[in-house]
């Protein structure tokens, strides 16, 4: 039998050539990576037998792949992709499926409060609405914007004068008064000693392993803390107790930091904030305080403070004492308020800022 006849490519322009070579050297779609390979390979007048040893092809693919250059130039690189299966499902179904597994199987008759993939499927099954894998549902879903996510709680505000107070808080956010500083106050605790639960990188499947404690006998301590908004510092005390003699004294102090300046201190409805002897104190000595509405504890500036010290201080320790742990405390903040700047634009764009804006659950 004759042999057949070699193919080339055609002549080929220095920006054809560039795209190639790009092609062959970091495309991520191993189809145009071989094309490009085998249409430079051609170009440099290497014979279509050549090339399919070196590729590990077939020489038809090659012939093939050099007479779609030929035609179609840059464009033959991309893959034929086929079509595949036809779906077992219309868009009709899939969009049903997707209602159902946003409803709670307890609504539907089932005896479950939580749809898992396998008992989606054999609901779907049973009632003749689709007879798919879980791998197809899991597609579906994905799909159709439905994902698997931790249910959050909300807690409603109840407070009549919810808008007003919210308004006067963002307000000192976003525009602090030229008399004064506005100080974000709150407490943080309690500070027992166990083990806490962490992230971290570690070797696979190695995780850290910490102790399991039922008897903790040590007591528990509180931190008072104050962010000011104008420098970013955040100051604390950590105390045996949070009553209103512990809490007076850190606004004394305060009150001391800052001896010249009007304090506008916000802080929430904790019965220890509003103790007469401490309002008697905060109107002597040009301390106002803006007490945030009912169950928005979110508004306080100092949360996000409290939610880093948190992660970073204290999850994944083991402290066997207070005087170690308070030690860990103070090194974090001090080196938070090495990097600290300015506190602005508190939600900006959220929500909340809008006119219309109601307490409730969304």
């Amino acid at each position: 039998m004759a042999r057949k006849p070699d193919v080339f490519v055609r002549a080929v322009t220095s920006e054809e050539g560039r795209k190639l070579a790009q092609v062959a050297r970091r495309s991520k779609q191993p189809v145009r990576m071989r094309r490009a390979i085998v249409v430079m390979a051609s170009a440099q007048r290497q014979p279509v037998p050549m090339i399919a040893r070196l590729m590990q092809v077939s020489e038809s693919y090659v012939r093939q792949v050099i007479h779609d250059f030929n035609e179609k130039g840059m464009d033959a690189l991309d893959p034929k992709w086929s079509a595949g299966r036809p779906a077992k499902t219309d868009q009709v179904t899939r969009d049903r499926i997707c209602s159902i597994a946003r409803c709670c199987p307890r609504d539907l008759g089932w005896p479950f409060s939580v749809w898992s993939l396998s008992k989606l499927v054999e609901v779907l099954r049973h009632n003749n609405i689709a007879d798919i894998s879980r791998e197809t549902l899991r597609g579906i879903l994905k799909s159709g914007g439905v994902s698997w996510q931790v249910t959050k709680t909300w807690k409603a505000s109840n407070d009549p004068e919810f808008t007003g107070k919210m308004n006067r808080v963002l307000d000192l956010y976003s525009n602090p008064p030229g008399d004064g500083r506005v100080v974000c106050v709150d407490e943080f605790g309690p500070l027992n000693l166990q083990p806490r639960a962490g992230r971290g990188w570690f070797p696979v499947r190695r995780p850290k392993r910490l102790r399991a404690t039922y008897n903790r006998t040590q007591g528990v301590r509180h931190m008072f803390g104050a962010l000011d908004l104008a420098t970013g510092q955040l100051y604390y005390r950590i105390r045996d107790r949070k009553r209103w003699t512990e809490f007076l004294a850190f606004l004394k102090s305060l009150r001391a930091r800052w001896p010249d300046e009007k304090l506008y201190l916000i802080c929430d409805n904790y019965s220890v904030h509003k103790r007469a002897e401490v309002r008697a104190w905060c109107a002597a000595n040009a301390v106002e305080l803006v007490f945030l509405p009912t169950y928005s504890s979110w508004l306080n500036r100092i949360e996000c403070e409290f939610s880093a010290l948190r992660y970073f201080a204290l999850n994944g320790t083991d402290h066997r004492s207070h005087a170690v742990q308070d030690a860990a405390i103070g090194a974090y903040i001090r080196w938070r308020n090495q990097h600290a700047r300015p506190i602005r634009d508190f939600a900006v764009g959220s929500k909340i800022r809008h006119p219309d804006y109601l307490p409730k659950a969304s």
